[in-house]
C-alpha cells in the first residue's frame, strides 16, 4: 500500500511564483489557462503526492550546470538537497520536498517562463567580427 501524506503545504515561495504565472500568462491572453493551472493543482497534483510523495523524479538526478545554482545548492542544510524532488505537469514544473508527512510545495515555473528574451539580448546591429 502506498504511503500517506497527510499535509501539503504551499510555501511563500510557490505563491509568489503563481502570482508571476498568473502575470505572464495575463499578458498572453491566457487567463483560462491560469484557471486551469489552479483547477489542476487543486484536483489532480496535490491529492496525487499526498497518496504518491515519491512521484516526482529526484532534482539531484540531473543537476545543475550553472555555478549560481551550484552555490545555491551548497547553502542548503546537509541533507536536504537529497529530498527535492520535481514533478512535471503538463506545461509546469514543480520543485518540492517531503518532510516528515508534509509535502511542501517551493517552486512552480511554465516552461515558457524559462526562455530567454532573446530580442532584449541581441543588439540592434550585430558586432562586426
Amino acid at each position: 500500500m502506498a504511503e500517506r501524506i497527510t499535509k501539503v503545504e504551499l510555501t511563500d515561495s510557490f505563491l509568489a511564483q503563481i502570482d508571476q504565472i498568473e502575470t505572464f500568462l495575463s499578458s498572453a491572453d491566457a487567463h483560462f489557462a491560469y484557471d486551469d493551472l489552479l483547477v489542476q493543482l487543486r484536483v489532480s497534483v496535490i491529492p496525487d503526492l499526498r497518496q504518491f510523495p515519491r512521484i516526482g523524479r529526484k532534482f539531484l538526478d540531473y543537476p545543475p550546470q550553472s555555478a549560481e545554482a551550484l552555490a545555491q545548492l551548497a547553502r542548503l542544510p546537509k541533507g536536504a538537497t537529497d529530498a527535492l524532488r520535481e514533478y512535471l505537469m503538463g506545461d509546469y514544473l514543480i520543485l518540492y520536498t517531503e518532510i516528515n508527512v508534509t509535502i511542501y510545495l517551493l517552486s512552480i515555473r511554465h516552461h515558457r517562463q524559462l526562455a530567454f528574451d532573446f530580442p532584449s539580448l541581441w543588439p540592434e546591429s550585430p558586432p562586426r567580427s
